[in-house]
């Protein structure tokens, strides 16, 4: 075991023993907006290790869960019926959307049928397939949050080739807490910040909570101490009820972000009021290419496959909860078809899928059985 491996436990179990210390009156509800703090949390089983009085809610931390159904249909239908390469982040591939049976219902199945999709793990792999295939045009199925969507951006405003076109679906974080916080119910008492997207954002992105809502905040990283740094940063603010943005995340958090990818992000991309799968349409919480860079737009090339009418709320399966998992409102193992209907050799919801995804996470942590008594 190397010596930073020994510091990192022992500054772990210095926080837990601080946490331990702290009087807690009531039940303390803390959010996650990260599917890799919900991973580290799981897989280090740090719910078990902490008092019984705090409860830790996985948000809406996952991008693919939250990938609209009429986008994904989109994508489908233009690699089908198109003389294209389609390619995007494999965890897209598997995700399901509504169709009659016998139809292709996700990106997989289209493949199977013919269509020339392909797995790609950065925006620098879709240039590369773009130049080795000049002659074809190679639609780039881009979903993500922040830290996706920064690379995104990179790639068009550095010259991507002409060949190259981007169907987006790239969303912003802090808007679902918002919309959350708004809605006066938002089931959290103190927020952890994505340390990834402070990186890209800054940790000044997440004072509107302190300020707004009077809720203790602190961004976090992706290993334990970071974490339970965090914990104890908001459990401390509200028992004593002095209220700040904390940066647990130093080391690559810093307050004003990366400038260069912010500023990229500003050149390439408008905000837009976009759709959350399940949720609804978030206000300023999408991005969209502006006009400068409307040549790599899929949409603009390929404009018949935008079906409005597949734009709704409640669109997952029927019985599927993921849109309250995804919120916060029930824990995975609370959805009615975890375990049963639901499992990642056989993914009815987008949580089931993605890897980023709370029930997959869940599942993969050995949690196997629903709770809920609802076949």
């Amino acid at each position: 075991m190397s010596n930073s491996t020994l510091d990192s436990n022992k500054q772990a179990k210095y926080w837990l023993q601080r946490i331990h210390e702290l009087d807690l009156q009531q039940p303390v509800r803390i959010m996650n907006v990260c599917g890799g703090h919900e991973r580290a949390i799981t897989m280090a089983g740090l719910r078990s290790a902490l008092p019984k009085a705090v409860e830790l809610i996985p948000g809406p931390g996952c991008p693919v869960c939250i990938c609209p159904e009429e986008d994904i249909y989109e994508a489908i239908q233009i690699s089908l019926q198109e003389n294209v390469i389609l390619v995007a982040f494999g965890d897209m591939l598997r995700v399901p959307v509504n169709v009659h049976h016998g139809e292709v219902r996700t990106l997989d199945q289209a493949k199977g049928a013919g269509a020339d999709i392909r797995p790609i793990a950065s925006p620098q792999e879709a240039i590369d397939i773009a130049r080795q295939h000049p002659q074809t045009t190679v639609v780039f199925f881009a979903a993500g949050f922040e830290t996706t969507m920064a690379p995104v951006a990179a790639m068009i405003a550095q010259g991507a080739p002409d060949n190259l076109c981007l169907l987006l679906s790239g969303r912003l974080t802090w808007p679902a807490v918002a919309m959350l916080l708004e809605s006066g119910s938002p089931g959290f008492d103190c927020l952890v910040a994505p340390g990834h997207v402070a990186t890209v954002m800054g940790a000044e992105e997440w004072t509107f909570v302190v300020k707004q809502y009077s809720l203790p905040t602190a961004v976090a990283g992706f290993y334990s101490e970071s974490l339970l740094a965090a914990f104890y940063s908001v459990l401390r603010q509200k028992i004593e009820q002095r209220l700040f943005l904390d940066n647990c995340y130093p080391e690559l958090v810093q307050q004003q972000g990366n400038p260069s990818a912010r500023k990229q992000l500003q050149q390439v991309f408008n905000i837009i009021d976009a759709n959350w799968r399940g949720i609804g349409t978030i206000p300023a919480s999408g991005y969209a290419l502006n006009d400068q860079y409307a040549a790599h737009d899929a949409r603009q090339r390929y404009p018949d496959y935008r079906d409005m009418a597949r734009k709704r709320a409640g669109q997952m399966p029927p019985g599927c909860d993921c849109a309250k998992v995804v919120l916060g409102k029930i824990y995975p193992d609370q959805c009615r078809l975890y375990g049963k209907a639901c499992t990642p050799r056989n993914p009815v919801g987008p949580c089931m899928v993605s890897d980023e995804g709370a029930c997959r996470i869940w599942w993969a942590g050995g949690v196997r059985q629903s709770r809920s008594k609802i076949a």
